[in-house]
């Protein structure tokens, strides 16, 4: 009998820390104070380094006089808005946590994060002041302002930075973001990081990565049009703006435009999440043809899984400038693949960024052969902690001191990652462990197939049963011939236990600007009770 082949531990050597880069935006509004820093590409609006640095420097000037001190809170819940820089590098410069909140937030998930961070400042924007208003509503110590307007119980915004200096704060290490995880599955996580008794002015180890694998300088110009209260469009700004380079903004993704900017800024680089890949690839050839794409240097896209045809419908289009990351709010390390490997790996996220170390551990804590799924277990010398969440934190550590995020998946012999799906996401069918994305890439492959979810709902006989939820390219098509195909196409390709037995269809799936699958919308619709076609 062949033997398996031997637990493999994958690592990206770790060189001794190198000192950190001096990058800031601070030198920028120095050397070229009207370069654009930022353009809302809907809107029109621009800021220039000048203008942003010194509303930064006013309002960390605040932060300071209303007495917060190094590792207290502030919180922001607003649009893609002009003012999202400022407020994030005042943060920085003050030695402050500072939490961005999803602008779609509602009431109760608002409260509970303001309650969960400690906020001590919350600013939000008019465009979501009734739902600020309600979720900060007698919460004691919070000091609240409001942008663009005026709201019960908050103060304006703009005239409370008015007086403030615009000189740089002094004597202040860096601050750092506190993000909370996506809560796709149930309430959001604070991931909290130690801060680091640096300069504001010192990037953190990953610009290194952004300079160098990335090409991120002056005279960069990045299309960023993903929501910046998330983790990859906020950082990737910040990135760029250390940097030197222009980072386009949206209100709100609109494909068409997207195309239209790239040509119009003359973006160099991009950052997407596969869903927008998927809506531009919708466009009318008409418009596809005309887009000018000769500026893009790299593309890059995270956040999401991307199915296999999606990505070299990209790569036909876009030329094999796209670039994929793996990762997660966390920063325990990432995984990268260019688009000529991942051509000759089809599906993988790549391999271990310098740094990263890469382990995939089954049930026991044991280091997998090649091949065989598990745990994803990565470190890049870096600690978190999950605010409030001593459990949940320690479940997220390995003995060996590496980190989890929740994801199974595998390498092949060439060290290459392969995301099995997530372990929250398991359906246990009968006894038989089934991962949902594995049933999702192959019916992705289904030309009637624009958009998936695979989800596990209750069966009275196997406990669960494995149902889909499908949006068709063309609604028309949809019905019971279609599913019974579907199931069909599944079974000729998959385990039959693995494939699904009922198919739903809808018009669209619940996803997050980010682009993940909202898997607790979906249960939502089928727990306790679920219908659909059985076979």
């Amino acid at each position: 009998m062949a033997q398996s082949p031997p637990p493999r531990s994958l690592t990206s050597p770790r060189p001794p820390a190198p000192p950190g880069i001096v990058a800031s935006p601070w030198h920028h509004a120095l050397a070229q104070p009207d370069r654009p820093a930022v353009i809302v590409a809907d809107t029109g609006e621009t800021l220039s380094y000048g203008d942003m640095i010194r509303g930064a420097n006013r309002l960390a000037n605040l932060f300071v006089g209303l007495g917060l001190r190094p590792g207290d809170c502030v919180a922001f819940c607003l649009e893609n808005h002009i003012r999202y820089g400022e407020l994030v590098w005042a943060a920085k410069a003050a030695g402050l946590y500072y939490v961005c909140i999803a602008r779609q937030s509602g009431v109760d998930d608002l409260r509970y994060v303001l309650t969960n961070c400690g906020a001590r400042v919350f600013i939000a924007s008019a465009a979501v002041a009734d739902t600020a208003v309600a979720a900060s509503r007698d919460l004691p110590g919070l000091m609240a302002f409001m942008i663009d307007g005026e709201a019960p119980g908050f103060a304006s915004y703009e005239a409370a930075v008015a007086g403030q200096d615009d000189q740089p704060v002094e004597d202040r290490s860096r601050g750092a973001s506190m993000l909370y995880s996506s809560g796709t599955t149930g309430r959001p996580k604070g991931i909290r990081h130690p801060l680091q008794p640096v300069s504001p002015h010192v990037a953190p180890p990953r610009h290194r990565q952004m300079v160098e694998t990335y090409g991120f300088g002056e005279g960069m110009v990045l299309l960023n049009p993903g929501p910046l209260y998330h983790t990859g469009p906020l950082r990737f700004m910040m990135h760029a703006q250390r940097a030197g380079g222009t980072v386009i903004v949206f209100r709100k993704f609109d494909a068409e435009a997207v195309l239209r900017a790239i040509s119009r800024h003359q973006v160099t680089h991009g950052l997407f999440v596969p869903t927008m890949f998927v809506r531009m690839l919708a466009l009318p050839d008409a418009v596809k043809t005309v887009a000018e794409l000769g500026s893009l240097r790299v593309v890059i896209h995270i956040a999401a899984p991307i199915s296999i045809p999606t990505k070299r419908r990209m790569i036909d289009w876009f030329g094999p400038v796209l670039h994929e990351m793996y990762g997660g709010t966390e920063s325990v390390g990432t995984t990268v693949i260019t688009s000529s490997e991942w051509l000759a790996h089809p599906g993988s996220v790549g391999r271990p960024s310098a740094g990263t170390e890469l382990h995939i551990v089954d049930e026991q804590g044991e280091e997998c052969p090649v091949g065989v799924p598990g745990l994803i277990y990565m470190s890049s010398g870096k600690t978190f902690e999950y605010h409030g969440e001593a459990v949940k934190t320690a479940a997220s550590r390995h003995a060996m001191g590496w980190y989890t995020l929740g994801d199974v998946g595998y390498v092949d012999d060439d060290g290459y990652l392969y995301l099995t799906d997530r372990q929250s996401n398991l359906i246990i069918s009968g006894g038989v462990n089934i991962y949902p994305r594995e049933v999702e890439m192959v019916l992705a492959d289904h030309p009637a197939v624009a958009d998936v979810a695979v989800l596990g709902v209750p069966d009275p006989d196997f406990g669960e049963a494995v149902r889909a939820v499908v949006v068709c390219r063309l609604p028309a098509v949809s019905g019971d011939d279609l599913a019974r195909e579907l199931m069909a196409f599944c079974r000729a390709r998959l385990n039959p236990v693995k494939c699904p037995r009922m198919i739903d269809f809808v018009a669209e799936l619940p996803r997050s600007e980010a682009g993940k699958i909202l898997r607790a919308d979906l249960r939502r619709r089928y727990w306790p009770e679920g219908a659909g076609l059985v076979v």
